[in-house]
């Protein structure tokens, strides 16, 4: 066996050698990083290691000048704990250097715990286990709709959008049932682009895999429509060969690779307390020898890193081969459209709808007849509902673009089925993927399964639109289960997350406008079931108004009341507004406390004065949080409690939420201050 001793001559050896070596010094690299971290995985990079290694050195298509390149190949590390396997890839790559590495897992470095998709060559951030793979599906599903509609525009762009969405996937992201989810939809849409390794090798934190999951995922996934392979995940011909066959073949593809925990290491072989840990240093002696690497840290020899780096002429060339074609494409005014809408960072003077004051609509219905005036003029929104389009109101989109699928690929309807967290993660990876504005619409009350992608969605920046309709107890006969109470406080509570509560139509286009121009923000639109009346005011003023996340509908110099309410109880507090005319009473309609929050003091001062006027919030929901607002001595009117199962209506008079109802209660409320 060739040893680092032998590098002098490593011009000399052959293809295989080279090889070998080369992925000894990714292992050496990864056990360094845990080791001086003293913190992070070790046993499972050891054992991705040589599928990965393969796939960046022999297959991944990604220009080397430009890490961001349209046309580049996805990697998505869905086992985010082994993130220092990508680091030592990134590292021979050039895109992260030795101090990078040296510092993992510390304070502001470029080689956090798990992979950030702020990292240069990071695709997204993963860490909860499952979400990458559902990411990918999304990203694997925004490069087949972007084929096929650049190819419908320009007959001869078929490689401008043309790559492969790789992932490589532990033991513990498919124990998590998103993966099943995601997995389910990838197969029955035929993403035949999407390539998943699947790193199996019994080993997990608690002990082996086989404890708790005797799962038999390749009769699972052929199920699902995909492609199967089992090979040993240590023998390189058979991870070349089963790459290749899974590039040709027309459904996404599983590799199953057959792996040991910590492959290499010199006495803890199969270990599972590896997977969490670094290895002692005498073991990390003894494993450097037995892969002929010296006694050094942080070893990359010049040798090897050109030797990663062959194919990096190749790769640059295929990339400006890429950029003359689209030039050339360019030069067609349809293809040129479209191609420039995938790179709009805003879209201006849009065409809203229009709807008659006074009336009385759903927000909900007002989405969906936004959805459809929006989706005429951007071309690049798709999306679809979790299997509630007739309540989503994205029934008429789904007939009129057409459902996504092996034989559509030129739909713009995703046809999610009952699976809203593989809905959201899947958006996340559509938005990462770049090009699309994606949408996703159930009930308020789901959101809660979808949480956990909506959270990654905030890291990670990603500009998604959540429809949720259905916000309140005026869901009425479905009952408490249906009707959610904390869920807006608690959409709320995800730091850069935008909820919109619109209070009637044209909130409810203003908020949609605001949320497709955020690229760097998720944005929830929660809407209601039940009519509600279209608000006096221009659509200018309201535009101006949901733009800073709080405006005054019923203004008053000096009130003494300030009402603060959002959705549906908009319309609530200017009725109790006229029915106390008595009193110096703002209203005000507060769609979005992010943006709110946003803006200067002077102005929030002046919609909400924090001296000389009492405030009391109106939301159907929980009062919780709504203090920052009301201050000690205000008032909350909301629901601190479950709803019921019952007619909205009747609903509304049991738990209060009439005008005759609040107004007692508030004076009852001033009385007692009194």
């Amino acid at each position: 066996m060739r040893t680092y001793k032998d590098i002098d001559s490593f011009s000399e050896w052959e293809d295989e050698e080279k090889n070998q070596f080369s992925l000894a010094v990714t292992k050496g690299l990864i056990i360094d990083m845990v080791r001086k971290a003293n913190s992070g995985h070790s046993g499972g990079p050891m054992s991705s290691a040589d599928f990965t290694q393969i796939l960046f050195n022999e297959y991944l298509n990604y220009d080397p000048n430009n890490p961001d390149w349209f046309n580049r190949d996805r990697f998505v590390l869905s086992a985010g704990h082994e993130s220092a396997l990508i680091y030592a890839i990134l590292y021979q790559i050039g895109w992260l250097n030795k101090e990078d590495i040296s510092n993992f897992r510390q304070l502001h470095s470029n080689t956090p715990g798990h992979p950030e998709v702020e990292i240069t060559g990071i695709e997204a951030t993963t860490g909860p286990l499952g979400q990458g793979f559902a990411m990918a599906v999304g990203m694997a599903t925004a490069e087949s709709m972007l084929r096929a509609r650049l190819k419908a525009d320009h007959t001869k762009s078929d490689s401008i959008v043309d790559h492969f969405t790789y992932v490589v996937a532990g033991d513990g992201d498919f124990q998590e049932p998103i993966v099943l989810g995601s997995g389910s939809m990838a197969g029955h849409w035929g993403l035949s682009r999407l390539i998943v390794y699947y790193d199996s090798n019994n080993a997990q934190i608690s002990g082996k895999v086989d404890r708790s999951d005797s799962t038999n995922y390749s009769q699972v996934f052929e199920g699902f429509g995909w492609h199967i392979q089992e090979i040993d995940g240590h023998d390189h011909a058979k991870i070349r060969e089963a790459i290749e066959k899974a590039q040709v073949v027309d459904r996404p593809s599983l590799i199953i690779g057959k792996t040991v925990m910590a492959k290499g290491a010199a006495n803890v072989e199969g270990d599972h307390e590896t997977h969490g840990a670094p290895l002692d240093h005498d073991e990390i002696k003894a494993t450097k020898e037995k892969l002929g690497l010296p006694d050094e840290q942080f070893y990359l020899p010049d040798e090897v890193k050109n030797h990663f780096q062959t194919r990096f002429p190749k790769l640059i060339e295929t990339a400006k081969e890429w950029r003359s074609l689209v030039d050339k494409a360019l030069l067609d005014s349809s293809f040129n459209n479209y191609w420039k809408t995938l790179f709009n960072d805003s879209y201006s003077n849009i065409e809203y709808p229009s709807f008659e004051e006074g009336t009385v609509l759903a927000t909900r219905k007002a989405f969906g007849a936004t959805l459809d005036k929006f989706a005429e003029q951007i071309p690049t929104i798709v999306g679809g509902s979790a299997d509630l389009e007739p309540s989503n109101y994205t029934g008429n989109f789904a007939e009129k673009y057409g459902d996504f699928s092996k034989e559509n690929r030129l739909g713009r309807n995703l046809a999610f089925g009952v699976r809203e967290f593989p809905m959201a993660a899947a958006m996340n990876g559509i938005a990462l993927h770049g090009g699309l504005i994606p949408f996703g619409g159930t009930f308020l009350v789901f959101a809660d399964y979808e949480r956990p992608a909506l959270r990654l969605a905030s890291i990670q920046k990603c500009g998604v639109i959540h429809e949720f309709t259905h916000d309140s107890f005026w869901v009425g006969e479905d009952g408490p289960t249906h009707q959610p109470v904390e869920q807006a406080m608690s959409l709320r509570a995800i730091p850069g997350f935008n909820v919109f509560r619109p209070a009637d139509a044209k909130e409810t286009v203003a908020s949609f406008e605001l949320a497709i121009n955020n690229k760097l923000a998720p944005s929830a639109l929660l809407l209601t079931r039940q009519g509600v009346p279209v608000l006096n005011h221009s659509m200018d003023i309201v535009v101006d108004g949901v733009s800073k996340g709080a405006y005054a509908v019923i203004e008053q110099d000096n009130p003494e009341l300030v009402f603060i309410a959002t959705g549906s109880e908009v319309s609530l507090a200017i009725d109790t507004a006229n029915k106390m005319k008595d009193k110096r009473i703002r209203v005000v309609s507060m769609p979005c406390w992010e943006i709110f929050e946003n803006q200067s003091n002077t102005y929030k001062e002046s919609i909400i004065p924090q001296r000389g006027a009492l405030k009391i919030s109106f939301e159907a929901g929980v009062t919780l949080g709504w203090e920052r607002y009301v201050g000690g001595n205000g008032m909350s009117i909301g629901l601190d409690h479950f709803g019921a199962s019952a007619p909205g209506k009747h609903l509304a008079e049991e738990f209060g939420f009439t005008p005759e109802k609040i107004e007692l209660k508030i004076r009852h409320y001033l009385d007692n201050l009194l």
